[in-house]
């Protein structure tokens, strides 16, 4: 068996397991032997590429497995740091840089291959094909690790005749890719780039805080078909199908998002379009007589209550309030109290965010449901306790059409008996919008670090 019969067997198999650590990766309970097949895969597709090259290099063996070693080993030490030292608040941004990486990834193998394989116009086209989907995936994933690290405003550019600048992008494309074909020269290519990176920055941009955790399952989208393309330059098989199976899973998740938050997928992934420009303003000027309550005053109302539901958000994962929280949720069962969560599918700024941290703090994932789950509960609890949660449980998404959350399904805490909302301050969530939750007779406020008044609950109770 040749070594390149021998690859390809390695790739199928690799191939074989990423889908399982996807099958693994749609549930709580094999999420864990999932990411251990990915990476299994992984192993088995580097060390199959690895020897595939030594023996395809017109280098000696030793030298080609030494450069490739040194690169390795730069990739995997930056790849380690950055697993160790990450916090959970992180991800997000995380996920949005190395989106970034692959589209950029995918923007050099472009240029290269022009510059080394022979230009005939099926390759040339797989070439600006796979230059202009990385282009895009590369200054539009910048943009969303901008916003999600609060290094810019996370409120959407509203440029005049937005729509048309994107479609006009395109249309500059599509020419530039007739004048690519005809020409073979590497001026149109390098035009279109610049478009693009014009366009990723642009359709990101426009997006809206609110609507972030879509972006980012959007992107993972995007990197996966710019790796496909890399795949289809390079003539590798298995990297076509990575990142089919990658393109394929985030345009699906992207899609359930949009639909659990009411959102037109066409409008999201092109950057808005469509969208009325609703602002911050019409919500920003609710105001009213807001009632604080004590760490006390809430543990009185647990230990009275028969049914409490919990809905996290991103203060939850900032304050690193996950293990008092599961604690708390361990003691009022024992005492007979019924306790169930209520996630948001876009609670955080990643799709399953708030899942993976009741996960890491060991909570029952049998009391842990989905907004459309526990919605129609809410009128029946006697307490609800929103930890850190603000866009995902604010009545102006059902009240306010002018706001820019609204037409968003949001957790109707409100309908509970009593809710009590933990924050640092009355300021607005990532989407900029006040919340009338905040003034209604039957919520409290709970001032301070989450972390610490929950604890200060536990002791209580």
């Amino acid at each position: 068996m040749t070594w390149t019969s021998l690859a390809q067997a390695v790739y199928v198999v690799a191939a074989v397991l990423f889908v399982l650590s996807l099958a693994g990766l749609s549930r709580q309970e094999t999420a864990k032997r999932g990411n251990v097949l990915g990476m299994v895969g992984m192993v088995l597709a580097l060390a199959a590429t690895v020897a595939l090259a030594a023996d395809q290099s017109e280098r000696p063996v030793a030298v080609t497995l030494t450069l490739t070693a040194a690169v390795l080993a730069v990739g995997a030490s930056v790849g380690l740091w950055r697993a160790r030292s990450v916090e959970m608040t992180q991800m997000p941004e995380l996920i949005a840089i190395l989106h970034s990486f692959v589209g950029l990834a995918a923007v050099l193998v472009g240029f290269n291959s022009y510059l080394t394989e022979p230009q005939d116009p099926a390759h040339l086209v797989e070439v600006f094909l796979g230059v202009l989907i990385g282009a895009v995936t590369f200054t539009g994933s910048i943009v969303a690790f901008l916003k999600l690290s609060a290094r810019i405003k996370s409120s959407p550019l509203t440029l005049p005749g937005r729509n048309w600048l994107n479609l006009g992008a395109l249309v500059a494309s599509a020419g530039l890719l007739w004048w690519f074909l005809a020409s073979g020269s590497v001026l149109p290519l390098i035009l279109m780039t610049v478009v693009a990176l014009a366009l990723g920055w642009h359709l990101v941009a426009a997006i809206g805080g609110g609507d972030m955790p879509v972006v980012v399952s959007m992107l993972n989208s995007y990197s996966g078909w710019a790796a496909a393309a890399a795949g289809f330059m390079l003539s590798n098989d298995l990297l076509i199908i990575t990142g089919a199976l990658v393109g394929s899973s985030g345009a699906i998740l992207s899609y359930i998002m949009c639909t659990a938050m009411n959102r037109s997928f066409v409008s999201v992934i092109l950057g808005g379009f469509g969208a009325d420009g609703g602002s911050a303003a019409s919500s920003g000027d609710v105001t009213g007589e807001h009632r604080e309550v004590r760490a006390d005053e809430v543990a009185r109302m647990l230990a009275d209550a028969r049914s409490v539901v919990i809905t996290p958000g991103y203060g939850m994962a900032v304050a690193k309030a996950q293990y008092p929280v599961a604690d708390l949720v361990a003691r009022l069962r024992a005492q007979g109290v019924e306790v169930r969560f209520g996630v948001h599918p876009v609670a955080g700024r990643l799709p399953g965010h708030m899942n993976v941290l009741l996960a890491e703090a060991r909570v029952p994932y049998d009391v842990v449901l989905e907004m459309d789950e526990i919605n129609d509960d809410l009128a029946a609890t006697d307490v609800v306790l929103v930890i850190g949660a603000n866009d995902t449980v604010n009545p102006a998404a059902l009240d306010d059409p002018g706001s820019p959350i609204a037409g968003m399904p949001v957790l109707r805490v409100w309908e509970a008996a009593q809710v009590v909302v933990f924050k640092r301050s009355m300021a607005t969530g990532y989407a900029g919008v006040q919340n009338p939750l905040f003034f209604k007779e039957n919520t409290a406020m709970l001032f301070g670090d989450a972390k610490e008044q929950v604890e200060a609950i536990v002791r209580e109770l």
